[in-house]
């Protein structure tokens, strides 16, 4: 059965910003490049767009050859773990897009593999010349395209072609008879390779260098697609964890509960649809000592706060310590636990048993009432943290939020089922701290720290 690579990679200059993918179709057994697809996205995040060049990259290779087995190569390990089945897809905006990708070949028939980005470069030089395009008001050319030549693939004769208002010797790809004509696909443009505009270069990684032009494209030696197609056969299947991680700056959340209210002693429910009561003394003294730790530790950036009243007062005493503004995060609030706030977990227990039962076994139950379930909370708070992880990429921000909110973000981070909110111990004015990683990693690195309150 004939064996086929798909490359693909996808960049956003801005995460989210202008966004683009690119992919390639390699044949295993010859090296050959057979279709290159790239489009510009608009806005997009980066993960969207890695996902929707691996969409191109499978409907090409499915286009060329619908009974081939395909191995997809990237260097975005999320994606990787995420379509080898080992990570959830947790970010609503992939899961159609990893379904899509899903459903377009025999799942048996595709494997997934990491590689460096130093080995994905010509599906890096297709993503950045979609975004290059897009900047100027164009969509790709495949006709443009030098993005095989620069990744060292088949070499093509020159011939002179047009290009900024001055005639330019440009590379024009010879197309064998197994490689297809140019056509258009409606995610983006598919085509065999052929040449195109300088790049300028992946935003948020790196510049990519202008190709130094000559009269005479650059011509391979007879070996190049031989060593290609040797390394591909060669590679065997990735195991769970071969890949290096991304020690990259990390997005740091400092996650601080509020400090107490007149309830909080009473450990009766407090949520998004009671009193919404304020700190009393003891809180306020709480979030002192904690302003006063965050203060001497000098790494918080920024405040973001939920709206009610308690985490507000809360992070006002912090942010002020700290000579920071504090902005509020609706998706931080706590439950509404509908008919049960301000009573005792006994009492909900001794009026409404049934329910309690329920919600204790669970996560789509609701309170009584109307309340909100924990996987609607989960979605909630999963749909907050992917707002602040984009707009505070590589910073330590604090997050005021409360026990459920808090105790989701760590089970989350960890992967661990929704019982475990049951078995995490969350104090008053405690400080817990999750670190993002780029390629998806998520790392606990701190839970229910009351030290500074000592």
């Amino acid at each position: 059965m004939r064996e086929l690579i798909v490359e693909a990679d996808g960049g956003s200059r801005g995460n989210p910003g202008p966004a683009g993918y690119g992919a390639v179709v390699i044949d295993a057994a010859t090296g050959e490049t057979l279709a290159e697809a790239a489009e510009y996205l608009g806005v997009a995040t980066n993960n969207v767009a890695e996902y929707s060049g691996l969409v191109a990259g499978l409907r090409a290779a499915r286009d060329l050859d619908p009974t081939a087995t395909v191995r997809v190569r990237m260097d975005s390990k999320l994606v990787v773990e995420q379509m080898s089945g080992r990570w959830q897809i947790k970010h609503p905006a992939m899961r159609p897009l990893a379904a899509e990708a899903r459903s377009i070949l025999p799942p048996d028939r595709v494997t997934y593999e990491w590689i460096p980005r130093a080995e994905n470069k010509h599906a890096d030089r297709l993503a950045n010349e979609a975004m290059d395009a897009g900047k100027r008001g164009e969509q790709w050319s495949p006709s443009q395209s030098t993005a095989d030549l620069d990744a060292g693939g088949t070499a093509r004769p020159a011939v002179p072609r047009k290009g900024r208002g001055e005639l330019r010797d440009q590379p024009q790809r010879t197309r064998s008879e197994t490689t297809p004509a140019s056509t258009t696909d409606v995610r983006g443009t598919l085509a065999a390779p052929g040449s195109v505009a300088p790049l300028e270069g992946r935003g948020e990684l790196r510049d990519q260098p202008q190709p130094t032009r000559t009269r005479t494209a650059p011509v391979a030696t007879p070996d190049t697609n031989d060593i290609r197609a040797a390394r591909n056969l060669a590679s065997e299947a990735p195991t769970a964890g071969a890949a290096p991680p991304d020690l990259g700056t990390p997005t740091t959340f400092v996650l601080l509960r509020h400090g107490e209210t007149p309830l909080t002693p009473q450990k009766r429910f407090s949520g998004s649809g009671g009193s919404d009561p304020a700190l009393s003394d003891t809180g306020r003294d709480q979030a002192d000592r904690v302003a006063t730790a965050l203060a001497a530790r000098g790494t918080v950036q920024d405040v973001i706060s939920s709206p009610l009243a308690r985490c507000r007062e809360t992070a006002a005493i912090v942010a002020a310590r700290l000579g920071l503004d504090v902005r509020i995060e609706d998706g931080l609030r706590e439950t509404d636990f509908g008919a049960w706030e301000g009573l005792t977990f006994g009492e909900v227990r001794d009026r409404y048993p049934d329910d309690m039962s329920a919600w204790l076994s669970s996560p789509d139950a609701e309170p009584t009432g109307g309340g909100e379930s924990f996987e609607a909370v989960a979605h909630r708070v999963g749909a907050a943290r992917d707002e602040l992880l984009a707009a505070h990429t590589g910073r330590t921000v604090l997050l005021v939020s409360h026990v459920t909110p808090i105790k989701t973000l760590v089970r989350l981070a960890l992967g661990a089922p929704p019982e475990a909110l049951f078995r995490m111990e969350l104090s008053a004015a405690s400080l817990s701290v999750v670190a993002y990683y780029g390629d998806g990693n998520a790392s606990v690195r701190l839970l229910n720290d009351t030290s500074a309150l000592r």
